[in-house]
């Protein structure tokens, strides 16, 4: 059941990125926050396919009320569950992403006309003024940005290093950062093919404050806290 369950979400993937892509691209003509908002519908029916065919929901907890600025999130890896739901949980966003996610056929083309942090991992320090850069002029938009400090999908359990590139961006900034844990990877693991049904917990940290901090000291805040709420989804 779950084979057949996971093969009709995928092809109504699949195909629904290839009917939206075309939308996508052209709301790249619009307001770069309109653009975003459009995509976002893709996410929502994304998110409502996965319920109906594969059984998983999501429940967010935690700490909700940000504010009225933009703020820089630090969040756990896992799936790619998080890079389509997060755009229902959270306000208008962008992503630091590697370039080469926009090269994949009509999911990337869609995706580009958001104008993501799109990041040439090859080149470690140009990448970092790449994040700086862009992620600056994101922030000036009053778009939120998504950064995955790990850098790649991580399997329930492990830990990666965590780059000090987005504390350093919402220092730049003067940005909060907001740490997010969850444990989408259990139920749509990284590079596996079957989704198994259940609700992904998704744990939202309080606001921390960047004023005068500095960015070693930030990311390990961050890290402290995702990590020790990640033992209790695990």
């Amino acid at each position: 059941m779950l084979w057949i369950r996971s093969t009709v979400f995928l092809v109504g993937m699949v195909l629904s990125a290839i009917l939206f892509s075309p939308i996508a691209i052209f709301s790249g003509l619009l307001p770069a926050l309109v653009c975003t908002r459009v995509i976002s519908l893709w996410a929502l029916f994304i998110n409502f396919w996965l319920r109906v065919t594969c059984k998983i929901v999501y429940k967010v907890r935690g700490e909700l009320d940000w504010g009225n600025g933009p703020a820089v999130i630090l969040s756990k890896h896992q799936s790619a569950w998080e890079t389509i739901a997060f755009q229902l949980i959270f306000p208008t966003q962008t992503w630091a992403l590697k370039r080469e996610v926009l090269w994949i056929p009509f999911f990337g083309w869609g995706l580009a006309a958001t104008r993501p942090i799109a990041i040439n991992r090859r080149a470690k320090v140009r990448a970092l003024d790449q994040l700086i850069e862009q992620g600056t002029q994101r922030l000036q938009e009053g778009r939120w940005v998504v950064i995955f400090p790990e850098g790649t999908r991580m399997a329930p359990g492990l830990r990666g290093h965590y780059s000090p590139g987005g504390a350093m961006l919402a220092i730049n900034c003067n940005v909060p950062i907001i740490p997010v844990a969850h444990n989408a990877g259990s139920f749509w693991g990284r590079r596996q093919f079957l989704k198994r049904p259940g609700t992904i917990q998704v744990w939202v940290g309080p606001a921390i404050n960047t004023t005068d901090r500095k960015p070693r000291a930030l990311i390990k805040e961050a890290e402290d806290w995702i990590e020790e709420k990640m033992k209790v989804l695990n």
